[in-house]
């Protein structure tokens, strides 16, 4: 398993989304570095358990005993399951743009994962669609979303994704429930969303459940995104996690 270990100061684990691949939170991972010592990884388990002992080892493999952990879509099922088994290794928790904790997938995405290997590409093929209207609110400049998608382009040719893994973690998704975790989270814990109206992959609704569930939970909004805040506005997200980590040791100090 490759360990990604980048900047310096308190550590910081950034787990990656449905597609599994650290790449895709490229920018997120750069704006981080500039605050906090990143380390993050590319997914490779087959259950929220194993994916959380694979967050143990890259804890250990960077010699790090306590972290704040950032779960970035599906990587928030993975980072709550984590704060759960490992309360003491977790500094503190963000669970930025998380599907609730028991999700049902809408009946198109349910027959997609019927035959991953044909349905999957047409997945894919839509899913510019449904994140254009915010791409376009988060980076209002039209040479710079040109340049966005650019770079969204050679990450997917560099790093090409697993139809069938991506399918794996989706039944994930709607089978496993993590309520039960939430109960034994004690890390302080940020709920970070983009705007109601931008985000037409995870609800804003879902992701506010934690915050009835986890105690010592607060929530912010990452203005003018939707999904994709940690990539499109890399610097705000940065600066929101910043804040709020600073002040938990603030207060603990």
């Amino acid at each position: 398993m490759e360990v990604i270990d980048r900047g310096n100061g308190p550590a910081l684990v950034l787990i990656p989304g449905l597609q599994g691949r650290w790449e895709y939170l490229r920018p997120a991972v750069d704006a981080l570095s500039a605050s906090f010592r990143v380390l993050t990884f590319s997914l490779g388990s087959e259950d929220l358990d194993g994916y959380a002992r694979q967050v143990t080892a890259v804890m250990d493999a960077a010699r790090v005993e306590r972290a704040a952990i950032c779960g970035v879509s599906f990587g928030g099922l993975i980072a709550v399951r984590f704060a759960a088994q490992y309360p003491t290794r977790c500094d503190a928790l963000i669970l930025a743009s998380t599907p609730q904790p028991k999700l049902r997938l809408r009946p198109r995405h349910q027959f997609y994962l019927r035959a991953p290997w044909i349905f999957g590409p047409l997945f894919l093929a839509e899913t510019p669609f449904r994140l254009r209207p915010e791409i376009r609110i988060a980076i209002p400049d039209a040479k710079a979303r040109r340049q966005f998608s650019w770079r969204s382009m050679r990450t997917a040719l560099a790093a090409p994704v697993s139809l069938a893994q991506i399918a794996a973690r989706a039944r994930m998704i709607s089978t496993e429930d993590v309520t039960p975790d939430c109960a034994r989270i004690t890390a302080p814990t940020l709920v970070v969303t983009g705007e109601r109206d931008l985000d037409h992959v995870v609800p804003v609704d879902g992701s506010s459940q934690y915050l009835r569930l986890i105690a010592n939970s607060r929530a912010v909004v990452l203005a003018r995104t939707g999904h994709l805040g940690s990539i499109t506005r890399p610097d705000a997200f940065a600066a929101i996690i910043r804040a709020f980590t600073e002040g938990h040791r603030h207060a603990a100090a």
